[in-house]
């Protein structure tokens, strides 16, 4: 597609920008993360949140909770708690006609955990985080 951005990581997260609009921007995401066995537990849409309980405009802005239920059993198994950090966010907003993906680098994430036995389920994550918005 013309227009697009390949995968950067600024820090906290996995980003690219598609030449597609929000309704076909959302869609596409959760295909992609269906084939990588993420599926979206929750979706908030945030310019009607804001619009509702603020009366204010926002751009289209959607936060989807994804969740794979094989690794995020293995995590909880290991940390109870982590729960806190559950499910993985995946945002897509409007930016100049594009649409911009991200999700979450869970490494990072569960660093603050600091427990090394939860490192092969947040790189497991990644890399299927990782492959979602690359195939978009």
């Amino acid at each position: 597609m013309s227009g697009e951005k390949s995968l950067i990581q600024p820090g906290y997260g996995f980003f690219r920008t598609i030449d597609l609009p929000m309704p076909e921007a959302i869609e596409r995401v959760k295909e992609t993360l269906k084939a990588e066995g993420f599926g979206v537990l929750s979706e908030i849409n945030i310019a009607d949140k804001f619009k509702e309980k603020l009366g204010v405009e926002f751009r289209d802005y959607v936060i989807l909770g994804a969740c794979n239920p094989p690794i995020a059993y293995q995590a909880l198994q290991e940390e109870l708690a982590l729960g806190l950090l559950l499910p993985c966010n995946v945002v897509v907003y409007e930016e100049n006609g594009q649409s911009v993906v991200a999700a979450i680098d869970a490494v990072k994430m569960m660093s603050i955990v600091g427990n090394s036995k939860l490192e092969a389920a947040a790189t497991a994550v990644n890399e299927k985080l990782e492959r979602a918005i690359a195939n978009l």
